[in-house]
């Protein structure tokens, strides 16, 4: 895979951050990088697992409790790596995240994706610090949890997501993503940066969902979700979403002719039926 200037300048201004926590950090074992990450190296491992199915690692959740990564199976899934003793950029980038999460409620809820945030400074990062670090920016919503690998598979985790970090005197440099996961668990989209807004996470999102099957048995709120996906469209200037009155107008139209031209052979067919049930009737009075 060839990457253009354009890429790495990307990983060198989003990825090669310096996270300002107090202190060395714990001896964890981090990838491998004495004096910070490599740049296209990090675009290459982040691209490079675009496509593959995630394996079904399990963590903790901020409870304790065991969470498989296949239990998110199912819906969309959004990931992001941090670690809680990280004072500028990890609450930056997750406040930016919870931002764009509350922007695209209106259109997506909250029942339709998931979002995990994951620690990777073990053992720094157990269960209750991240819920400690969760309660501090208040987020609350019921599709985002926060899990705590074991230290053992923290390396194998973040190849799986193409996550690069490396231990610094002041933190860790890493790279600023979100994965997006598929419902099958394939790795959608890489997204970048310290700054999301509601597109660069919705439209990737609306994608997946406007691809998914309709199941067989459909519900009215699933219904009514697909249309508001249809009838939405991102405004710029708002950083936000809103209904798209005309699509809206286009599809009542389209549905309510498509009701009326039903209503219309049925009652043509009905029409017909009788005057087919007439001419037997008359026949047979003839024929006796």
């Amino acid at each position: 895979m060839s990457f253009s200037r354009l890429q790495v300048c990307l990983v060198v201004a989003c990825a090669m951050v310096w996270s300002s926590a107090l202190g060395a950090p714990p001896d964890i074992g981090p990838q491998p990088g004495a004096s910070g990450l490599d740049p296209i190296a990090a675009l290459r491992a982040s691209q490079a697992v675009v496509g593959k199915q995630v394996d079904d690692f399990t963590l903790l959740d901020r409870s304790g409790q065991a969470v498989r990564l296949s239990q998110y199976r199912g819906k969309p899934l959004l990931v992001s790596f941090i670690y809680s003793g990280c004072f500028q950029v990890c609450p930056l980038t997750t406040r930016s995240l919870q931002s764009a999460i509350e922007a695209s409620r209106a259109v997506f809820g909250t029942r339709q994706f998931n979002v995990v945030s994951i620690g990777f400074n073990q053992p720094a990062d157990s269960p209750q610090s991240l819920k400690a670090f969760a309660a501090q920016h208040r987020i609350d919503q019921p599709n985002w949890e926060f899990l705590s690998p074991h230290a053992s598979i923290v390396d194998a985790l973040t190849r799986e997501f193409g996550f690069s970090y490396a231990a610094t005197a002041g933190g860790f440099d890493h790279v600023l993503q979100v994965t997006l996961l598929d419902a099958q668990g394939r790795i959608y989209r890489q997204i970048y940066g310290e700054a999301l807004d509601a597109d660069a996470l919705g439209e990737p999102i609306r994608q997946l969902l406007n691809s998914a099957p309709t199941p067989q048995q459909i519900r009215l709120d699933d219904l009514v979700d697909r249309i508001r996906l249809l009838c939405t469209v991102y405004d710029p200037k708002t950083g936000t979403y809103r209904v798209q009155y005309g699509l809206l107008i286009e599809i009542a139209g389209g549905v309510t002719f498509a009701l009326v031209m039903l209503w219309f052979f049925l009652a043509e067919w009905r029409t017909l039926r009788r005057a087919r049930r007439r001419r037997s009737t008359e026949q047979h009075r003839a024929a006796t």
